[in-house]
């Protein structure tokens, strides 16, 4: 029986993943959550699980009791997060939402299985060290973005040397018909709500700044190896092109499915192989129109910063991370602006960048782990001046 992991399994990633699961056909591992302790323990408890874990150390009691004479273990607490990632399991979900994903996901990489990435941070703040970890153990990681598994497939078979360029799709977000004199009104109940995915709040006002498609740009050169160069992105509002690739001799491959991350995930799930999974089918002739057209750079300064981050490499993509998630945090708590995130962003970037203490040219854990909380502190610090 297969032996199956799921880390972040009651976010929104993670409740996909289990929905194209049945109980009794899979042997569930680990399942870990954060605070939605009820979730978390019934899911536990429906597959069987071996051990699940909560990332607060404060509800470890509350999910002893939601476990209590079921026979699965309960644990907390970030060491233990790190801990479950070490049983062996055939394919492992990394979904944890943020940068504390990174652990979990180095120490699955060491089993010489299949990882299937959901968690950009990974990649975004440590790619070079995730990949070389894989590689040293044989693992396989199989990307679980949309916009990065779409890409993954339409190079199913085909020479790297022939691509010209990979573009991501974005849907623009919840406000990206706001007037752009309006934007800096915007509310995280605004910025929260998304025209076409089902997504988890933060990663849904990521998509309004579309920091996610800034992340998302890093991602594809870390894991498919491009220069920034080869690297683009276009706004397609209904969200049914997932990503293109073009070729030398002109040809552009492009991975249309609905807006449904199961796609996504039942590929991961079942590669090399496809198998039937239950989301909707497209009807071209009801669709009837595609619509693309460039991001306009003053709606969405957040690419360009990614661009510049592209091109720095070194230990730039854990500050970008860092103080994105500050400033997201800092904007769900209705302490800066909506348009207040990106500079935040941008100047903390250019306060460390002036230490010189991101160019390294290797990375490892604990650098990585050390920039992020430097660079968590700078934008604290940098956004009472906003």
């Amino acid at each position: 029986m297969r032996r199956i992991s799921i880390f972040g399994a009651t976010g929104s990633i993670g409740q996909n993943t289990l929905d194209l699961l049945t109980p009794g056909s899979v042997k569930i591992v680990v399942l870990t959550g954060g605070a939605n302790i009820a979730r978390l323990a019934e899911d536990a408890i429906r597959f069987g699980a071996d051990l699940a874990v909560t990332a607060f150390d404060d509800r470890l009691a509350d999910l002893r009791a939601a476990l209590a004479g079921s026979g699965v273990e309960a644990a907390a607490g970030q060491g233990a997060l790190a801990d479950a990632a070490d049983c062996p399991a055939d394919w492992i979900m990394s979904a944890i939402v943020g940068s504390a994903g990174l652990v979990p996901s180095l120490r699955a990489a060491r089993h010489g299985t299949t990882l299937a990435l959901a968690n950009k941070e990974s990649l975004v703040c440590a790619g070079p060290l995730l990949l070389a970890e894989a590689h040293r153990h044989g693992t396989t990681i199989l990307p679980v973005d949309s916009e990065h598994s779409a890409v993954f497939q339409a190079l199913v078979g085909e020479d790297m040397r022939a691509v010209e360029k990979v573009i991501i799709t974005g849907s623009g977000g919840g406000l990206r018909d706001v007037p752009l004199d309006r934007l800096h009104d915007a509310t995280p109940e605004q910025a929260g709500t998304h025209p076409n995915w089902d997504m988890g709040a933060r990663i849904t006002v990521d998509s309004a700044s579309m920091f996610n498609k800034g992340m998302e740009l890093i991602e594809t050169k870390e894991f498919f190896g491009l220069p920034a160069s080869k690297i683009d992105t276009v706004i397609h509002p209904q969200s049914l092109i997932h990503a293109l690739v073009q070729f030398d001799d002109g040809a552009l491959m492009a991975h249309l499915g609905a807006p449904d991350m199961r796609h996504a995930i039942g590929y991961a799930l079942n590669w090399p192989d496809r198998a039937h999974v239950p989301v909707a089918r497209l009807d071209l002739a009801e669709v009837a129109r595609l619509d693309f057209h460039a991001p306009d750079p003053a709606r969405y300064p957040a690419l360009a910063i990614a661009r510049g981050v592209m091109e720095r490499g070194g230990l730039s993509g854990a500050v970008f991370n860092a103080a994105k998630e500050a400033a997201l945090d800092l904007f769900l708590d209705r302490d800066i602006r909506f348009t207040d995130m990106a500079p935040l962003v941008e100047r903390t970037l250019e306060g460390m960048y002036a230490t010189g203490c991101l160019d390294a040219a290797t990375l490892n854990l604990d650098m990585v782990l050390q920039t992020d909380r430097q660079a968590r502190d700078v934008a604290r610090d940098i956004a009472p001046t906003l």
